[in-house]
């Protein structure tokens, strides 16, 4: 008997334990440091960073508002040329949404303020969608997409636009010659590709592409991951996504790190770079977000910041 009890307070505690870091861990921020290669990229953007975060799901019970505030203060610190946001600012809005869209816009309207090129495109929440047989609220999305675009926030939706050269930052006078040169000699626009979210059947990769001429340099974004399978070869050097929040459980001390391996076959895109998938010359990586969907936890996978820095290939 002694060995049972012993046993059952034994494995309460490793539970304990268990939920006490789950609920822990969403405030920790991880910063991921990565190197993105673009083809043909303009010497303007050469060793710039992009910035990428995703899925802050407002609204969500015991939601995680106060480390979206966090991100958004270190990337104003970190100052980097563009901010990607990947989609679902919002989670299960009520009949009336304009509580979690004014504290999405208050929040993100900080990076534009702080002189930042801040993008976005809309994820499965933002139209309402938990499932993919739910129907999508479309003038949720559009009153979303306006209240950002209010802010200094563009929002793609299967469109690409071509980004400005980066602003110079303080630096050493001999390298600021250097980088000036470097941006009046090569006028080649970076091009940015947005696509919409793909639950409520809006994605459309082909469409999104249409004025990018082949061989721009450019990146993509999106808020699926199953979006990057449509996009042709050779189109999408660096794309990113959100939408798994890496699981939010992750198995730790196993080849397949989450839970979402074993459980949703049509979801296996967890996190990081995703090796195998889509059509060749393209790349793709799954950022795991900051919010949570279903329950408030956390555990090996804390809240993303991605920073890539941008180098050539040629």
């Amino acid at each position: 008997m002694k060995k049972i009890k012993y046993t059952l307070l034994g494995l309460l505690g490793i539970f304990g334990s268990i939920l006490f870091w789950g609920l822990l861990e969403p405030y920790l921020i991880d910063t991921e440091e990565e190197v993105a290669q673009i083809p043909n990229l303009p010497a303007a953007w050469e060793g710039k960073r992009v910035a990428l975060i995703a899925d802050w799901q407002i609204g969500m019970w015991m939601g995680n508002t106060s480390t979206i505030d966090r991100v958004v203060e270190q990337l104003i610190k970190e100052r980097p040329a563009l901010v990607l946001i990947t989609g679902d600012f919002i989670y299960h809005p009520g009949e009336d949404p304009s509580e979690e869209i004014n504290k999405a816009v208050e929040i993100v309207r900080s990076l534009p303020e702080a002189g930042i090129p801040t993008y976005a495109v809309l994820g499965n929440h933002d139209y309402a969608m938990d499932s993919k047989q739910a129907t999508p609220n479309r003038q949720l999305a559009r009153q979303l997409h306006d209240a950002l675009e209010s802010v200094g926030v563009q929002v793609l939706q299967n469109e690409a636009v071509a980004i400005g050269k980066p602003a110079l930052r303080a630096i050493a006078p001999s390298e600021n010659r250097n980088q000036t040169a470097a941006n009046t000699a090569d006028n080649t626009p970076l091009y940015l590709v947005g696509i919409d979210a793909h639950w409520p059947n809006n994605d459309q990769p082909k469409v999104a592409l249409n004025s990018v001429s082949e061989g721009t340099p450019r990146l993509v974004m999106m808020h699926n991951p199953n979006s990057f399978e449509a996009l042709p070869p050779n189109t999408a050097p660096l794309a990113v996504a959100g939408h798994t929040h890496g699981g939010q459980v992750r198995l730790p001390f196993t080849p397949e790190w989450s839970w979402m391996t074993f459980a949703k076959e049509d979801e296996v895109h967890a996190d990081g770079w995703i090796k195998g998938y889509g059509q060749s010359g393209n790349r793709l990586y799954v950022n795991r977000g900051i919010g949570f969907s279903i329950i408030p936890i956390r555990f090996n996978c804390p809240p993303e910041i991605t920073l890539f820095t941008l180098r050539s290939s040629v």
